[in-house]
């Protein structure tokens, strides 16, 4: 007959208990809207990383500490695209989380929020996708995602999914998947809170143009090098990158640089932060005969 310290539940209860009560060292509170507030995870000493849908009110932002402490915080800089903000703390002094750059399906997990004041609250899953890079419909390019059977509950956007070692694998958002949450991977989101750090935003290329996918007949596949499908531009906007390079509505934007487009997530691909401002050439096919153009990728507002 097992006794509560040989009972493997209660060992691996107790297990979990100690990453949420390790991750929740790290785990703060975010008010920065009227409704609920939100969490974030202390970065270093003085950042803290949260979720940027949840900063309504960017010039009054409070942080809840793990100790009760208030602290007044200001946005060092935002990136919708991957619902990721970046926060500096007034006095600095927050446990840097341990990070996870690693999990694997069938981890378990936990999603941890500091909602309210007093304990952490957490959710426990398991990790059942890791993929990436993708899209965001929020228009972001982003390198990974973790997705968990873990719940998000009101208020745990921005803060950490937590490893059963209490290490933080990543920033949980409930706006990045619609109908249910996701998580930035740390590896994924490191990156984009470096940029945030430097410069405030992260820059995204522009073009101007309204597209849709289309297929090549065999003729003009054959002018594309083989290419099966393309671009069809469908709309360029006056005075945009697009328009000052001369593309034309009915081209079909077939490569961009060394890149084959052949379909949306192509073009963006290539229009990443290194492409603004950058001459880029242009291939496309008009009037069913290929042209090359060069174009000087703009930034996106």
């Amino acid at each position: 007959m097992s006794t509560p310290e040989t009972n493997p539940l209660v060992q691996l209860s107790d297990g979990l208990a100690d990453a949420v009560a390790k991750a929740g060292a790290s785990t703060v509170l975010v008010a920065a809207r009227r409704r609920i507030p939100a969490s974030g995870v202390a970065w270093s000493a003085d950042v803290v990383v949260t979720a940027d849908h949840v900063i309504e009110d960017d010039e009054n932002i409070v942080i809840g500490l793990p100790d009760g402490r208030e602290a007044k915080a200001t946005l060092a800089g935002r990136d919708p695209g991957s619902d990721l903000a970046v926060l500096r703390v007034e006095g600095g002094g927050l446990a840097p989380a341990e990070r996870a750059h690693v999990v694997r399906p069938g981890h378990l997990v936990l999603a941890v929020g500091r909602p309210g004041r007093g304990e952490p609250m957490a959710s426990f899953g398991v990790v059942s996708t890791v993929g990436g890079p993708w899209r965001t419909f929020r228009g972001g390019q982003v390198e990974g995602y973790i997705r968990s059977d873990t719940t998000f509950f009101p208020g745990f956007s921005g803060g950490p999914l937590v490893t059963a070692a209490g290490q933080v694998a990543g920033i949980n958002s409930s706006r990045l998947w619609r109908g249910s949450g996701l998580t930035i991977p740390v590896a994924a989101a490191e990156p984009i809170v470096e940029a945030l750090l430097s410069g405030g935003r992260l820059r995204r290329g522009y073009l101007g143009i309204g597209s849709q996918a289309t297929r090549l007949p065999e003729a003009l596949a054959a002018k594309a090098g083989g290419q099966a499908s393309g671009l069809l531009i469908v709309g360029v906007e006056p005075g945009s990158p697009a328009d000052q390079a001369g593309l034309l509505v009915g081209d079909i934007l077939v490569r961009m640089g060394e890149s084959a487009i052949a379909e949306t997530d192509d073009l963006q691909a290539v229009l990443g932060p290194q492409s603004v401002g950058k001459p880029t050439p242009a291939h496309i096919l008009r009037g069913g005969e290929p042209v090359a153009l060069t174009v000087t990728v703009g930034e996106r507002q």
